[in-house]
C-alpha cells in the first residue's frame, strides 16, 4: 500500500503542447501530439443553433440528454443519470459524498482519483491489489484501466460493491474508456443497488475532448445529490447539442468502434518492426513497457511526436492513434530513425 502525501497537488498529464515545446524545444512544428488517448476521429462537426451560445441551457434539453446517455450507457433510467462539464468535474463531488474516511486507488492509473479524494478530505493511498479495496470506505478504480487497459470482470466488482454497502462505503469505476472496451464488464446498469457511482466521459470515444462533457451514473438519490451540487446549467448549450446528436447516432458509434479497432492492430503491427513490444492498452491507445522506453520518449519527441511517458516509472509509456496517413508515416519514419540509431550504437541502448 503506498500512502500519498501531497495528493492535492496539480498533476501532470498528456496533451500539453506548451511543456512539449519546453522538452523538446528544437522538435519539428506542429507536434504530432498522441500523447492523450483521445479519438484522433472526432465527431463530425456541425453548425450550432445560435441559442446554444446566446441562452441559457434549457432544462428540457439536460433532461433529453440524460435520457440519451441513459440509453447509450446501459443505466436503469435518466433518473441515474448526472450530466457535467467533464468527469474532471465531477471527481470530487463524487469523493465528497462519504464523510472523510479512507480512500484507496487501484493503481498505477489516472491520477487525478486520488487527488479528488484527497480535495475531499479523505485519507489517500494506493493499492496494487484488488482485494485489497475492501479495506477502503471509498474504492476506486478505472476500468478498463488508464493506462495499461487492465479489465476487472464484473462478477468481482459486484461482489466487491456489495461489500463496500454492507458498511456504508461507496465504489467508484471510472468507465472512461468503456466505449471501446468490453461491455459486458459495465457496472452502468447496476447503479440502481446503490454504492456505485460509474464515470462515463463523453470527449475520449467521441473525440470532442473540448465541449467539456460527462457523466456520472448512480442510484436516484445519489444522483439528486450530486446533481444539487453541480447546480443550475451546469452543462453549456454547445455541450447539449454535440451530446444529444453524437450520442443518438448509434451508426456512427458502430463503425468507429471497428475503425478503431483495425487501426489499434495497425498501430500493433508498426510498433512490432521496429521490436517495440505492446503489453496493453485499448483500441484508443497502446501500452508500451520495456527498458528502452526512455530512449523512444526522447527520440519521439525530437522528432516532433509527442507520447506520454510517466515521470515515476520511465520505463512505462502510451501512444494513442494517428490521425490521417501522413501521421502515420511520420510516426514511422521517427520510429526508424530511432531503431537505426539504436542498431548503430547499441550499447546505448544496454544491448
Amino acid at each position: 500500500m503506498k500512502l500519498l502525501s501531497g495528493a492535492i497537488a496539480a498533476v501532470d498529464h498528456g496533451g500539453s503542447l506548451g511543456r512539449a515545446s519546453a522538452l523538446f524545444p528544437h522538435a519539428p512544428q506542429p507536434f504530432l501530439d498522441l500523447s492523450t488517448g483521445i479519438n484522433p476521429h472526432s465527431y463530425p462537426l456541425f453548425e450550432l443553433p445560435a441559442t446554444a451560445l446566446t441562452r441559457l441551457p434549457e432544462a428540457g434539453q439536460l433532461r433529453e440528454l440524460a435520457e440519451i446517455a441513459a440509453g447509450a450507457y446501459g443505466a436503469p433510467s435518466a433518473f441515474h443519470i448526472v450530466a457535467g462539464p467533464g468527469t474532471q468535474i465531477l471527481l470530487p463531488r463524487v469523493a465528497s459524498l462519504l464523510r472523510p474516511g479512507k480512500a484507496l486507488v487501484l493503481a498505477p492509473t489516472y491520477a487525478e482519483h486520488a487527488r479528488a479524494a484527497a480535495i475531499a478530505g479523505h485519507a489517500v493511498a494506493e493499492v496494487s491489489d484488488f482485494d485489497a479495496l475492501a479495506e477502503a470506505d471509498l474504492a476506486v478504480l478505472v476500468n478498463p484501466n488508464n493506462p495499461d487497459g487492465r479489465v476487472i470482470e464484473k462478477a468481482r466488482l459486484l461482489d466487491l460493491a456489495a461489500r463496500l454497502r454492507a458498511k456504508g462505503g461507496l465504489l467508484v469505476i471510472d468507465e472512461a474508456f468503456m466505449d471501446v472496451g468490453p461491455i459486458e464488464h459495465s457496472l452502468a446498469e447496476d447503479v440502481g443497488e446503490g454504492g456505485i457511482v460509474v464515470l462515463r466521459s463523453f470527449g475520449k470515444f467521441f473525440g470532442l475532448a473540448g465541449v467539456r462533457l460527462g457523466f456520472a451514473l448512480a442510484d436516484q438519490l445519489t444522483a439528486e445529490r450530486l446533481d444539487a451540487q453541480l447546480g443550475p446549467w451546469a452543462v453549456a448549450g454547445p455541450a447539449l447539442e454535440y451530446g444529444i446528436r453524437a450520442l443518438s447516432d448509434t451508426k456512427w458509434q458502430a463503425d468507429m468502434r471497428q475503425g478503431l479497432a483495425r487501426d489499434a492492430g495497425r498501430l500493433d503491427a508498426l510498433l512490432g518492426r521496429f521490436d517495440v513490444p505492446v503489453a496493453g492498452g485499448t483500441s484508443l491507445f497502446r501500452y508500451l513497457s520495456f527498458a528502452e522506453a526512455p530512449s523512444l520518449f526522447s527520440a519521439l519527441g525530437s522528432s516532433g511526436v509527442l507520447v506520454r511517458h510517466f515521470a515515476e516509472r520511465p520505463q512505462v509509456l502510451r501512444i494513442g492513434l494517428p490521425g490521417d496517413e501522413a501521421d502515420w508515416q511520420r510516426l514511422e519514419g521517427a520510429l526508424a530513425a530511432w531503431a537505426a540509431r539504436r542498431e548503430d550504437a547499441p550499447e546505448e541502448f544496454g544491448r
